[in-house]
């Protein structure tokens, strides 16, 4: 199927396109497809923006379109940064800044107690305004010190419970890596992101197959 990634951050067109393709779906970014629209995301819930970024791109495109809102949710900070975890520091977009600022608000946070949650809503939408909104969540905890390149975002702060395995288990993410540590099919299987979409998938063809039925009425 072919699929417009509603997206302009990189890091995350990546890991749609990765995954998506892995599933047998082309993908194509906003970019390749000249739309640059950047809606704006006002809700108060991932699944909200993420239904406010499908609607506006699948209008745009025309085709079927995938849109992810995601976040960190830590625990001691009352679930914060949350929605806003993509302008924490004030600034929409600053990965660093953002991390700098999760890090001074964890500071007084026992290591134990730095438990949180990577979170993402993902949104599949037809240009006949049907669609499907599915969450994904990968617990794990906050670490006070970035380590890793392969990531953006909280990646390098993140340590996930889990690690994946090549044949698609997990084990215990004993070495402490995050996410920015892993390998593409170790965070794959395991991240947030990927459980998403990996229930989208499995979701698809009932999806599909209803509205045939309501179609064919």
């Amino acid at each position: 199927m072919l699929i417009c990634a509603a997206t302009n951050n990189v890091g995350k067109l990546k890991e749609l396109k990765r995954i998506l393709e892995k599933q047998g779906h082309t993908v194509k970014s906003q970019k390749e497809l000249n739309i640059f629209l950047e809606p704006e995301e006002n809700g108060t819930t991932f699944e909200q923006n993420a239904k406010i970024k499908a609607q506006a791109i699948c209008k745009a495109s025309g085709i079927a379109t995938i849109a992810d809102d995601s976040g960190l949710a830590v625990d001691a900070l009352n679930g914060e940064p949350g929605v806003y975890s993509a302008r924490y520091c004030g600034v929409h977009g600053n990965d660093e800044a953002n991390n700098d600022t999760l890090i001074d608000a964890l500071q007084s946070i026992p290591e134990e107690k730095r438990t949180a949650q990577f979170v993402s809503a993902v949104c599949f939408m037809l240009p006949n305004g049907r669609e499907i909104t599915v969450t994904g969540v990968c617990k794990g905890s906050v670490i006070q010190e970035r380590k890793g390149s392969n990531g953006f975002g909280y990646d390098p702060l993140f340590v996930p419970n889990e690690i994946g395995c090549k044949d698609g288990s997990t084990v215990p993410n004993n070495e402490h890596l995050t996410y920015a540590e892993l390998e593409d099919w170790q965070k794959d299987a395991i991240s947030h992101r990927g459980k998403a979409l990996a229930q989208l998938e499995t979701q698809l063809e009932d999806f599909f197959e209803s509205l045939f039925v309501m179609e064919s009425k």
